[in-house]
């Protein structure tokens, strides 16, 4: 009998993981042909989640839980979760509700016909408006710009084989970013549309820092586009200051003492160049601070409890 690994990621879930917990184990019991484990990684929430994992964990074995130590953010804590499931495949799902527990058949019957990730692909979302606009936008940037195919809409729901698990437990990587590793490194793919509908419960813990380092981790991951806007730039305003300055000698030579430009043009193009030499070395900086978290090696996560292992 094969068996399923879901992996549900969370953070202050106290109002969803029991209700999650209970749909999962209805779904998973449906498909009987299936033996299955859940295995729910806590990103040291500070609310009733871990008592309440604590209570599910003791009432179904095939229920685990790990407990990290501190908060390790929105993306080392799923995949050392990926990592720690023994599943021939492994599902992962949001606390949220916002990933349908309906499609994990879907998810199945396309393993089953050879595909080695399924991915889920919002098509249209719930939430904002606005969130979901620039979402698609960020989406159509990082896939213009990016050196390996990405996936649009696609946030890491999804069914991964267990191959596809030894690729990332063998990565190394102290900053994986799972959507681009999944572009890059996995094997067939099948793509499922699903419309992604408001939380259950709770209020997410994305803001717009976090969606921010996001992208920031896509774009030093997966693109040079920081760095040829930075050069590009350089380049073309090198080109518009020489140009500047020779049309002002010109002027100043024919006209000699009549010629007074002020101090205005002076100050603006100051003003300018100081700003976008600013924003760039912000750009190199991130390049560079990914660079440095990558060679520290440091762990993803650190655990400090596991429970029905």
């Amino acid at each position: 009998m094969k068996k399923v690994s879901i992996m549900v990621p969370c953070y202050n879930e106290e109002e969803n993981v029991v209700p999650l917990s209970e749909a999962i184990v209805k779904q998973m019991e449906e498909l009987s042909q299936y033996d299955y484990e859940i295995v729910f990684i806590d990103n040291c929430s500070t609310d009733n989640t871990r008592p309440l994992l604590r209570e599910i964990c003791s009432k179904n074995k095939k229920i685990k839980a790990i407990f990290n130590v501190k908060n390790f953010g929105q993306f080392n804590s799923p995949v050392h979760g990926l990592c720690q499931t023994t599943g021939d495949c492994t599902i992962a799902i949001c606390a949220d509700f916002q990933d349908p527990i309906e499609l994990i058949p879907t998810f199945l019957k396309h393993w089953e016909e050879g595909y080695q990730i399924v991915c889920g692909v919002k098509t249209s979302s719930q939430e904002s408006k606005l969130v979901y606009g620039l979402r698609s936008l960020y989406y159509r940037m990082i896939k213009k710009f990016s050196d390996v195919e990405q996936i649009e809409h696609f946030t890491g729901f999804g069914l991964y084989d267990k191959s596809f698990i030894d690729v990332l437990r063998k990565l190394d990587d102290p900053t994986p970013f799972i959507r681009g590793i999944v572009a890059e490194l996995g094997g067939k793919r099948k793509e499922v549309p699903y419309e992604q509908p408001k939380r259950r419960a709770g209020k997410t813990h994305n803001n717009w820092y976090s969606l921010y380092d996001a992208a920031m981790l896509s774009v030093t991951s997966y693109t040079k586009v920081g760095m040829r806007i930075a050069e590009f730039a350089g380049i073309g305003f090198a080109i518009l200051s020489l140009v500047i300055g020779l049309v002002y000698l010109i002027l100043k030579l024919i006209f000699w003492d009549n010629f007074a430009a002020g101090q205005a043009p002076m100050i603006i193009v100051v003003s300018l160049m100081t700003s976008i030499m600013l924003a760039f070395m912000g750009f190199l900086g991130e390049y560079i601070s990914a660079i440095n978290v990558r060679m520290m090696k440091r762990p993803l996560v650190v655990e400090e409890e596991r429970i029905n292992f």
